[in-house]
């Protein structure tokens, strides 16, 4: 148990916290637009790769698929701009931080079950009707590439609000 928590949960959170701070220095969002924002990328890419595919029938079912998986991650961005921008302050990091901190010591095993189920997936899922087959390729497309990096995404250690910003210096100010 120690050898997977040292090298491979440990890393992987750490990547996950440097992805977030990157998120946040680059595009001045709150950390928590990441996970939703990268939903709909994947899902913009599984829409455009079903329509070069599929035709018809199965062609509206896959988009109304689509836009069922969607509709959590769209209303979540939308919600954040109807409240303002970007409201990412002290208070939202420690209760970030905070709950960062009981999912990383608390759900490690669930981290890991969604990373080698996520790894395995692709491989084990085999049907034999062409439409059920494309389906399965793109639901487990979907999981591989949003399922692992939410439970990252949530049990890694967020950015400072003031990280990344050129007004702020930290304890000492100069000029």
């Amino acid at each position: 148990m120690d050898w997977i928590n040292r090298y491979i949960d440990q890393p992987l959170l750490h990547g996950a916290a440097g992805l977030l701070r990157s998120w946040h220095i680059r595009t001045r969002q709150p950390p928590e637009l990441l996970e939703p924002t990268w939903n709909l990328v994947v899902l913009s890419f599984l829409l455009v790769a079903s329509g070069q595919v599929m035709a018809g029938r199965p062609f509206a079912l896959s988009v109304a698929a689509l836009v069922m998986l969607a509709l959590p991650s769209a209303r979540k961005l939308f919600s954040a701009i109807k409240a303002g921008g970007s409201a990412y302050g002290a208070r939202e990091y420690k209760s970030m931080r905070a709950r960062a901190v009981a999912k990383r010591e608390a759900e490690w095993s669930v981290r890991i079950i969604v990373l080698f189920s996520s790894a395995c997936l692709p491989f084990i899922a085999r049907i034999d009707d062409p439409v059920g087959a494309c389906f399965m390729l793109g639901a487990s497309v979907w999981f591989v590439l949003t399922g692992p990096l939410k439970t990252y995404l949530d049990a890694a250690e967020p950015p400072e609000p003031t990280e990344g910003d050129r007004t702020y210096s930290g304890v000492f100010h100069f000029g």
